[in-house]
């Protein structure tokens, strides 16, 4: 059993040693829409931090609104281009605005593609799921449109 653990903790490094050389060294997005949040967020190397405002509908026609501050793990980078296209996994906190979530906590997981479309621009598909007490867990699409220099 050590050996097995030996063998995927040096792949799980060999992984993160590879993707963190496809990513430019400094990042910063403006995120115009929902994911992770309309606001700003810094990208280093493979490791992003965010924050901003976050509205989401657990229900059709209804808007619910949060703060959002979170880290990203970006991985699998598929194209050559000066910030590639890869996959992401975050875990966010978020604070209710209004609705049932109003001065409320939350945690949120989220998972998904950023496709990197034209020089900076990219689009984002993923889902979250948003946990807090004393609600149900919800699970949404998370699309996105977005702006991002490297430096």
């Amino acid at each position: 059993m050590q050996t097995k653990s030996m063998l995927a903790f040096l792949l799980l490094q060999a992984g993160f040693a590879f993707s963190q050389d496809a990513f430019p060294k400094h990042t910063l997005s403006i995120n115009a829409f929902r994911n992770p949040s309309i606001g700003l967020e810094y990208q280093h190397r493979n490791v992003s931090v965010h924050a901003g405002y976050y509205p989401t509908n657990f229900e059709s026609g209804v808007t619910t609104e949060f703060l959002k501050a979170g880290v990203t793990y970006w991985f699998l980078p598929v194209d050559k281009q000066k910030i590639p296209s890869s996959f992401y996994a975050g875990a966010s906190y978020l604070r209710g605005l209004t609705r049932d979530y109003e001065n409320e906590n939350a945690v949120g997981f989220e998972a998904g593609f950023r496709w990197y479309a034209f020089k900076g621009m990219h689009l984002r598909l993923g889902v979250i799921a948003l946990a807090s007490e004393g609600h149900d867990v919800k699970v949404n699409p998370t699309p996105s449109i977005g702006y991002s220099f490297s430096f």
